[in-house]
């Protein structure tokens, strides 16, 4: 067996729709699928996918008390991003009141490169990654 990448995540939402209104116009992503029965909308990140489900839903219900302060789905996720443009990207995330970290020096899945962490509208946080200036395994 070999990992090729993220594949998918699954984040539980209370307000499904604000969280559709973010990953979409915000990140970019597109509803490639939507379950309604399910409460799940999936929406297309690159080569992975995000799925996003409602706690009211018929999955949402299975995971218990719904994100908080207490009850935090995932410590972060990464998405690999390109061009990583520190000027733009904060210019981009400010003009929709969205507030990016310092810029980090981190190791990922291609090895150390920069990146920047923000939170969506239910606390999740995300780290956007670019290209790594020393490859992995160093």
């Amino acid at each position: 067996m070999r990992i090729l990448g993220l594949d998918h995540l699954v984040i539980r939402c209370n307000d499904l729709a604000a969280m559709l209104q973010f990953y979409r116009d915000t990140l970019g992503c597109h509803v490639e699928k939507h379950n309604e029965k399910l409460g799940l909308i999936h929406l297309r990140a690159g080569s992975a996918l995000i799925d996003l489900i409602s706690v009211e839903g018929e999955l949402g219900r299975a995971g218990g008390a719904g994100p908080g302060a207490q009850a935090r789905n995932v410590d972060h996720f990464c998405l690999r991003i390109a061009p990583f443009e520190e000027a733009a990207l904060r210019a981009f995330f400010q003009s929709r009141g969205v507030e990016l970290s310092r810029v980090h020096d981190n190791y990922g899945s291609e090895g150390t490169g920069p990146s920047v962490y923000f939170t969506d509208p239910e606390g999740n946080s995300i780290e956007l990654k670019g290209p790594a200036h020393t490859p992995a395994g160093r």
